[in-house]
């Protein structure tokens, strides 16, 4: 007995496999290159010294060199996932030669999410480890 839909079925199912092939995204970085929050990632070894010094003192509780350090994000901007208010901290990511605080940020969510920014808050990688 033949069965013409069999050859039909088979192909359907190889194609469909075929095009969600590394398309779905659990945990980690996606084909995109970007986090579960969909933003751009960057690892901690991608980041500048001072910035991977910056997460250390978040990682240790301080203590931090600016009085700013660890009040509370916002996240105006909606660059972010939306979380509760509170949820976000921002600190600052020294940067030498300027007579400021600098454009470069660190924000750490309470779960223990991390965003950097190296241009106050106009765009944000999400910080992983590989």
């Amino acid at each position: 007995m033949r069965r013409p839909w069999l050859p039909v079925w088979l192909l359907a199912l190889l194609l469909s496999g075929w095009l969600t092939a590394g398309c779905a995204t659990t945990t980690g970085t996606s084909p995109s290159g970007t986090a579960g929050s969909g933003l751009p990632v960057v690892t901690v070894d991608e980041l500048p010294v001072e910035a991977q010094e910056t997460l250390q003192l978040i990682d240790d509780g301080g203590p931090f060199p600016f009085d700013q350090d660890g009040v509370e994000f916002h996240n105006r901007e909606a660059l972010l996932p939306a979380r509760p208010s509170g949820y976000y901290r921002e600190f600052t990511v020294v940067t030498p030669g300027s007579s400021d605080r600098g454009a470069r940020r660190i924000v750490a969510g309470d779960d223990g999410d991390r965003y950097y920014t190296d241009d106050h808050y106009a765009s944000f990688r999400e910080v992983i480890t590989p």
